[in-house]
């Protein structure tokens, strides 16, 4: 099939959070969404890219309106689903035209994709009402799975490409918390007040996946959890762990962020 356009072009793209990996991405998706809460306040929410809908069901228990847009029919199609009285926008970030303006505007996991990161920066800034934060959200090419996977051969370096990344994914490119903060302040426009991580993550995405399924999460068996001790969750107090340690360690997460302000809100750099 011949691509045309750009949006043609994003609509072959299969990912979606709730069917590729989905233990590993949706426990990610709502630590992402709780590192967001962590760095932004407000009521009102636009969210892009919102793919199938799952982060922006999350942040809709949070912020009073919430508007989600997708370059894929078939995203917003699942999107609108999920959340019947939302309003979603089947669009380009580039091409978006809308008169609201938000206290958050968030872009999770979207500038790996996208074909002019610094126009599709400055689109999004554009929708910040005075106050607002950008959050932007990338996976981390120097991740400590990453690390280990060159030094097993697995990868040549940190910063490649797999086939999953480019042919289902649709990556263009990675980043490394200098690079991130390099291509927010090439915009001109914005300034960071707070970087960091999300999520301590040790293995590839499909062994986080079945690990998460099939971990020794009972005590016994020297797998998870204190012998003796008070019963717990324990697979849900590893993934709380490994964002706690995360927060912690930024350069090592699986994902990286930076919170940024228009320059005429501008304020004191920080670290989460």
């Amino acid at each position: 099939m011949k691509i045309k356009n750009e949006k043609q072009l994003q609509e072959t793209y299969q990912w979606e959070r709730s069917s590729h990996f989905k233990n590993y991405n949706e426990i990610l998706g709502y630590y992402q969404v709780l590192s967001v809460l962590e760095s932004c306040k407000g009521k009102t929410l636009l969210d892009l890219a919102c793919g199938d809908g799952y982060n922006t069901a999350v942040f809709s228990e949070y912020f009073d309106t919430v508007v989600g847009v997708d370059a894929s029919a078939a995203h917003i199609e699942k999107a609108r689903q999920r959340l019947p009285n939302t309003c979603f926008h089947e669009s380009l970030i580039e091409d978006l035209a809308i008169d609201e303006r938000f206290d958050c505007v968030t872009m999770l996991n979207v500038l790996e994709h996208v074909e002019d990161p610094r126009l599709v920066l400055q689109k999004a800034s554009s929708f910040l009402n005075e106050k607002g934060t950008l959050i932007v959200h990338v996976p981390n090419s120097c991740a400590v799975n990453r690390q280990i996977a060159v030094l097993m051969g697995t990868l040549l370096r940190c910063d490649e490409l797999s086939p999953f990344d480019i042919q289902v994914a649709g990556h263009r490119r990675s980043y490394e918390l200098s690079t991130l903060m390099k291509e927010i302040t090439n915009t001109g426009e914005l300034s960071i007040v707070k970087t960091g991580g999300v999520f301590y993550k040790m293995l590839s995405t499909p062994q986080m996946d079945w690990f998460l399924e099939n971990g020794l999460w009972e005590e016994g068996g020297f797998g998870w959890g204190r012998v003796g001790g008070e019963k717990q969750d324990w697979k849900k107090e590893f993934c709380r762990a490994c964002y706690a340690y995360g927060k912690e360690h930024p350069e090592d997460c699986n994902i990286i962020y930076v919170a940024a302000k228009r320059k005429m809100a501008e304020g004191r750099i920080g670290h989460g």
